[in-house]
């Protein structure tokens, strides 16, 4: 019977370098303004909204999620900043939604996780806005597709009327909430409400079908409230009157108990939950503990470069997301610009899809990361399949700048391998997570399963950018007519400025969309995350995969696919792993340089502009005469307005003996860059 056999991930960074502190620095601001930004939505409409609340004799949102949870630093938010920039009914109010005005949770309760759904009575008496039904269905999925409970702190006073249109009757308008609710009971997934306030129209119809229903002294559900009775027919009674708890628990049956305050409700919920049993997740832990990462998590900081054009080695990454380190690399000899294999995380198994960044040598070619070619599409696909099939929970570290173009990529099929990674990312099963390390570009965004594609989250970083392309590459497509081959303005002087301007303008736009506010803003995030809690939301959603049991098939890992998939395809390729050659090998003919049997030179592996300086005001990267290690960076090329640093290749500590690279000159593929010798 087969085994698996997981080895440490050994990593080279040493932390020492200009562009890991400035990765760092740049990070803490980003992370700064995260938790400002944070700290602002929480408060909803702000603190005379939160006193209104309490003067009702109730619990705002937070206070009651913090009440009901098992520890107040284990609830994870999710959709916190949907709707932030968003300014509602214009022409009267200007109403702004923060949060969409609900809270929408993972977190523990008597030690199970739970998806808590509750609104913000602190913005408009907990209303429905545009996006706050999405939100919530969102949610719902998530809770439907893991199969753990789902718990309704119900306060809300219906749609925000003003803005009905855009909430009440598409697709994912409020009417999709009760139908999720009908799917939810259908599936057997736990439903739990505790109506404690306000809860008119819609706000009444979503915790009917919940499995309990509490409602505290001071709440009321109701069709239409008591001033929309008064209108209608002339009685003056109050809403309560009309659909309080002594209605709907002794008359209506519409609820099940009634208890005197928020909370009596939120501790008897507790109670419910703790009568759904234990979690599975020892069982299929099989008896490997939970264990942090060998390398230092925070160190994520450090290694992810701000700068998108710039690369790093997703297994740095990798090795400080997994239990001890630990991974098992499938398919490691193919699709190099992809990597597979199998980790655990929180004691429990997990695949990971991520994009290779930086220059791969593959056979004798050199490929492009971040950039889908069809080798790492099919491996994707095979692997994808394969965790399905064994009930592997899958995570995907997506930093993609698209698919590969030109001619031969389409005489290979390229389109065709996407295709077919397309339906096996549709037709998956198995839980799936998508990450936005940083880009998230053109059709590689899909094929590595993006929000289209129903990932039960997708979560992004700071650093995140996503859009089919970066806003100078789409300027230069759009005004590619009045460009010349330099991409420099070619038109008339009198037209000139007002075509550069609106390039800049076009530019701008674009960057302001890509930026990861604005994108969770449209919900097409779930949240934005630093990347130190990368580890700590991973776990939640890897243990959320395995909390319930007979929801779908987990196979015990001796009977695994992934096992034939290595037998199968562990051929040995003959893989090119140093941009080093031997003067002997290859002479330049474009260069009058006597060379030596022992000069080790550097060329170019593919064409580009290459630079051998960070900026144009920093020194270069070298110099004649300095002694340079493997993980130097020797200079930089830029590839389809990506940069990849060139370094030597070799474990041995070299001298630079001859620099022929220029900065910012055009370079042919196998140019001389540089020649070494043995230091």
């Amino acid at each position: 019977m087969a085994k698996i056999y997981l080895k440490t991930l050994s990593t080279n960074i040493k932390f020492t370098k200009p562009e890991n502190y400035h990765n760092k620095h740049r990070m803490n601001i980003m992370d700064n303004q995260l938790d400002a930004l944070r700290k602002i939505t929480y408060r909803g409409w702000g603190e005379v909204y939160r006193q209104r609340v309490t003067k009702k004799g109730r619990l705002n949102s937070w206070e009651r999620i913090q009440y009901i949870s098992d520890n107040n630093n284990d609830i994870l938010s999710l959709g916190t900043f949907s709707n932030n920039l968003s300014v509602f009914d214009k022409f009267l109010s200007q109403k702004t939604a923060p949060s969409s005005g609900v809270v929408t949770v993972i977190t523990r309760i008597n030690k199970l996780l739970v998806i808590i759904i509750s609104n913000d009575n602190t913005v408009a008496s907990g209303s429905w806005w545009p996006q706050t039904p999405e939100k919530i269905i969102r949610i719902q999925e998530a809770a439907l597709k893991l199969k753990i409970p789902i718990i309704y702190l119900v306060d809300c006073s219906g749609l925000f009327l003003p803005e009905q249109k855009l909430s009440f009757p598409g697709k994912n308008g409020a009417g999709r909430i009760f139908r999720m609710n009908s799917l939810l009971s259908h599936q057997g997934v736990p439903q739990i409400a505790g109506v404690m306030g306000d809860c008119i129209a819609g706000g009444g119809y979503m915790p009917i079908i919940s499995d309990k229903v509490y409602m505290t002294e001071s709440a009321y559900m109701v069709i239409a409230g008591a001033a929309l009775i008064k209108g209608s027919k002339g009685q003056n009674i109050s809403s309560n009157d009309i659909g309080g708890p002594h209605v709907h628990v002794h008359q209506s049956n519409c609820a099940d108990f009634r208890v005197p305050n928020d909370v009596a409700c939120l501790n008897k919920i507790r109670k419910e939950v703790a009568l759904l049993g234990s979690s599975s997740v020892n069982y299929y832990r099989n008896n490997f503990e939970p264990a942090a990462p060998m390398h230092d998590t925070k160190m994520l900081s450090h290694i992810l470069p701000v700068n998108p054009r710039h690369s790093y080695d997703i297994y740095e990454v990798i090795s400080r997301i997994l239990d001890n380190s630990l991974f098992l690399e499938v398919i490691s000899n193919y699709g190099k610009e992809i990597v597979t294999g199998i980790g655990r995380i929180n004691g429990l198994y997990v695949g990971i899809i991520g994009n290779v960044q930086g220059i791969i040598h593959e056979d004798e070619d050199k490929k492009l990361g971040g950039i889908l070619y069809k080798e790492g599409v099919a491996k994707i696909s095979v692997f994808s399949r394969s965790c399905n099939d064994d009930g592997i929970p899958l995570i995907w570290l997506q930093d993609v700048a698209g698919f590969d173009i030109g001619i031969n990529a389409e005489k290979t099929g390229l389109l065709g391998y996407g295709s077919s990674l397309i339906y096996t990312n549709s037709n998956n099963t198995t839980p799936m997570l998508t990450l936005l390390l940083r880009k998230a570009s053109g059709a590689g965004y899909y094929a590595m399963c993006g929000l289209p594609y129903q990932p039960v989250l997708q979560l992004c970083t700071p650093l995140s950018r996503l859009a089919v392309m970066d806003g100078k590459t789409l300027t230069i497509g759009a005004f590619r007519t009045k460009l010349d081959d330099n991409f420099q303005v070619d038109v008339d002087d009198a037209k000139k400025n007002l075509i550069k301007t609106k390039m800049k303008s076009l530019e701008d736009n674009i960057e302001r969309d890509m930026n990861p506010y604005c994108v969770a803003n449209n919900l097409d995030v779930d949240e934005i995350i630093k990347v130190g809690e990368i580890r700590k939301y991973l776990s939640y959603f890897v243990e959320a995969s395995y909390q319930s049991y007979g929801i779908r098939r987990i196979k015990n890992s001796r009977i695994w696919s992934i096992h034939d998939i290595n037998s199968l395809l562990s051929t040995n390729h003959s893989v090119k792993t140093s941009s080093t050659d031997n003067a002997e090998n290859k002479k330049s003919e474009k260069v009058d340089y006597k060379f030596s049997d022992n000069d080790i030179i550097i060329r170019a592996p593919m064409e580009g502009i290459f630079y051998t300086k960070p900026s144009p005001n920093e020194n270069s990267f070298i110099s004649i005469g300095q002694v340079v290690n493997d993980i130097e960076t020797l200079g930089l090329l830029e590839v389809m307005k990506n940069f990849y640093p060139i370094s030597t290749g070799s474990k041995k500590s070299l001298k630079v003996k001859e620099i022929f690279a220029v900065n910012a000159t055009s370079v042919k593929k196998n140019d001389i860059l540089f020649v070494l010798i043995t230091n």
